[in-house]
């Protein structure tokens, strides 16, 4: 298989075979869904956990915004971390105590505390792996799922994509971007977007909740493209976006135009995926513009028989599909290419 995620309907059919022994489970593993749910009496126990496998020099402050996003897009109050660094046996003293530092750095920002996990050297690693096990809570009338979208709701995105990709790209690709024609100071706002806007959306979430949001997905691996996928297999939905309305950053069009990607199915977090009704919308992204988090509409959910649709240029077609991230083909591509030239 590619490197990325599972295919949906290889994960969907995984995940059916488990069996929930314990009655205050109240929302196990579950394809599209962000997190685990876990009735704790008043409220709600939220559970995630994600790694970080790409080559980034901010690996710690990473692990703790991805984990934060998938909370936050639940209505959620991200708490406590657990953390798993795997280190190459190169990794020097110098390097383990940044990590460690931008851990700690981004949990104070978060108002989240590390409560543990576990460290090792680990033989034939080509690069450092971080893995968090997030835990926060939610109070029971707050809560949203991904598979909440309802049939005639219309479909916000903040900020625009793909700001994780691109500046990924513009940090681990800048000088296969200068040879592509990309101009210097647009890889360096690109490179930028990592840290402003940045890719935590726990703010835009909890503006979200407040104005009658019936789900929330936060797009990452496989992009916008790929959350509006798992976003409608959740719920059971169609839904219908206009490619036209999808805000899609100039940093990211130029490096995507340069390095022949399609930003729909770039890794994208930093964008909220919300779902509401069409005046409750419009009332939000009113809301988010007062606190500089900008929004649109891009769509609306339909019956399940309509499927998922693109329009683009006037016509309508399948809602692309990508059966890896933009991000991980390129590198995957690149590291072929200079395997072929040995």
């Amino acid at each position: 298989m590619l490197a990325g995620k599972l295919p949906m309907d290889l994960l969907s059919r995984l995940l059916s075979d488990i069996d929930v022994r314990d009655p205050r489970v109240v929302l196990g593993a579950r394809a599209g869904e962000d997190a685990a749910l876990i009735d704790m009496g008043d409220r709600y126990l939220v559970a995630k956990t994600d790694p970080i496998t790409f080559a980034t020099d901010l690996i710690g402050w990473y692990l703790v915004q991805v984990n934060a996003n998938d909370l936050a897009a639940m209505g959620a109050t991200p708490r406590w971390l657990l953390a798993t660094l795997l280190l190459p046996e190169r990794t020097t003293e110098a390097q383990t105590q940044m990590i460690f530092t931008q851990l700690l750095e981004a949990c104070d920002s978060l108002d989240i505390t590390l409560i543990g996990g576990h460290t090792e050297i680990t033989y034939d690693l080509p690069r450092p792996i971080a893995i968090g096990a997030m835990l926060g809570e939610v109070d029971k009338r707050r809560v949203v799922l991904t598979g909440g979208a309802q049939i005639g709701d219309s479909i916000v995105l903040t900020q625009g994509i793909a700001i994780e990709g691109a500046s990924i790209l513009a940090r681990e690709a800048s000088d296969a971007l200068a040879v592509a024609g990309v101009r210097h100071d647009a890889i360096e706002r690109a490179q930028s977007l990592l840290l402003t806007p940045g890719i935590s959306i726990a703010r835009a979430a909890a503006i979200a909740c407040d104005y009658g949001v019936n789900a929330m997905h936060d797009p990452t691996e496989g992009g916008i493209a790929t959350g509006l996928l798992e976003l409608a297999t959740a719920a059971g939905v169609g839904l219908s976006v206009d490619a036209a309305r999808i805000p899609i950053l100039p940093e990211c069009r130029a490096i995507c135009d340069a390095l022949k990607l399609d930003p729909l199915g770039l890794i994208a977090s930093g964008a909220l995926l919300a779902t509401l009704p069409p005046p409750n919308a419009e009332r939000l992204i009113a809301a988010l513009s007062q606190e500089g988090i900008p929004a649109t509409i891009i769509g609306s959910i339909t019956p399940p028989s309509d499927g998922l649709r693109l329009t683009h240029n006037g016509a309508e077609r399948p809602l692309p599909t990508f059966p890896r991230d933009e991000l991980a083909r390129f590198f995957t591509e690149i590291a072929a290419g200079e395997q072929d030239a040995l």
